[in-house]
């Protein structure tokens, strides 16, 4: 059983920065994408970034259009954990932001870290 574990998050001013991490454990084959997406309340989960990777090996990363050029993904290759490092945040990065594997066809997912950008 894939688990994912999350760390980081919490509340920072607007133009701040803050990291999030997720490790990952447990069966993971080929293949995988590794992840963040983000929610507010009434709102669809939307894509924040993710990395696609085989091995240790990356093979691409993709943004959400609001955060591109401001936040920032990558992965400890002897590790199977992922960062998210984001800058420049603003109040409307405010979200539940929730990790995310791919592999072998299932979503796993973390248990969600509140990300707070004051004003």
């Amino acid at each position: 059983q894939v688990q994912l574990v999350e760390s980081g998050g919490g509340l920072v001013q607007a133009g701040g920065s803050l990291r999030l991490s997720c490790a990952a454990s447990g069966p993971i084959f080929g293949v995988f994408t590794m992840g963040w997406y983000r929610q507010t309340p009434g709102k669809q989960r939307e894509l924040v970034a993710t990395i696609t990777s085989l091995g240790t090996s990356v093979r691409n990363t993709n943004y959400g259009d609001s955060v591109s050029g401001r936040f920032t993904i990558s992965r400890d290759n002897a590790k199977t954990t992922v960062y998210l490092q984001m800058n420049s945040l603003r109040p409307e990065d405010t979200a539940a932001y929730y990790c995310n594997l791919f592999n072998r066809a299932i979503d796993y997912w973390g248990q969600g870290t509140q990300v707070t950008v004051s004003s």
